[in-house]
C-alpha cells in the first residue's frame, strides 16, 4: 500500500449530536458528492490548517495551540447544520485508508444542541433527522453510525 507518509493522517472529528428528547442529528449527504453520495451521516469534517494558523499561540514559546481540534469541530456544525453544541465529549475513534491512500482518524464526540435553526449547508446536505436509538438501524449509513448513536445513547442513559 502506498501511503504517503506513514505519520501523517487526515484528522476528521464528527459530533453525534442530542437534543433535550435524547434524539440524535443526522444528515443526508448529497446525491453529486464523490464520496458516499446519498448516504446518512453526522456532522463533522477535516481539520485544516486554516482552523488554527491565523490564531494567537496559546503557548508561544513553543509555537503551539490549543482547543483546535474543538474548534474544528464546532465550524463544521456550524457550517453543516446552523447550530451551536455543547461541549463535546468523546465517544470513539475510527480509522481507515481512503481510495487515494490518504489514512484517515475520525475521532466521534456526542455533544448537546444548544441554539440554532437548522440550515443545511448547499451542495453538501440534502435532508436531516432528529431520531431516536432504535431508528438508527433504518438507515443507509456510512460505516456504523448505527453503532455509534447506540454507544452515544448507552453513554447518555448512564449519566
Amino acid at each position: 500500500m502506498a501511503v504517503p507518509s506513514r505519520e501523517l493522517h487526515r484528522i476528521v472529528p464528527t459530533v453525534i449530536i442530542y437534543n433535550s428528547e435524547k434524539k440524535y442529528l443526522i444528515t443526508k449527504r448529497s446525491e453529486k458528492l464523490p464520496v458516499f453520495p446519498g448516504r446518512w451521516t453526522v456532522p463533522g469534517g477535516g481539520l485544516s490548517m486554516d482552523d488554527y494558523e491565523t490564531m494567537p499561540f496559546s503557548n508561544k514559546n513553543d509555537k503551539q495551540w490549543y482547543f483546535v481540534l474543538e474548534k474544528g469541530l464546532r465550524r463544521e456544525v456550524k457550517e453543516e447544520v446552523n447550530l451551536e453544541i455543547g461541549i463535546p465529549e468523546y465517544l470513539l475513534d475510527l480509522v481507515f485508508i481512503r481510495p487515494d491512500n490518504v489514512p484517515v482518524v475520525v475521532l466521534t464526540f456526542i455533544a448537546p444542541y444548544v441554539s440554532g435553526e437548522i440550515v443545511l449547508n448547499d451542495g453538501e446536505n440534502t435532508e436531516f433527522q432528529w431520531i431516536n436509538a432504535a431508528e438508527a438501524k433504518d438507515y443507509d449509513f456510512v460505516g456504523d453510525i448505527a453503532m455509534e448513536i447506540e454507544l452515544a445513547d448507552k453513554r447518555l442513559q448512564e449519566q
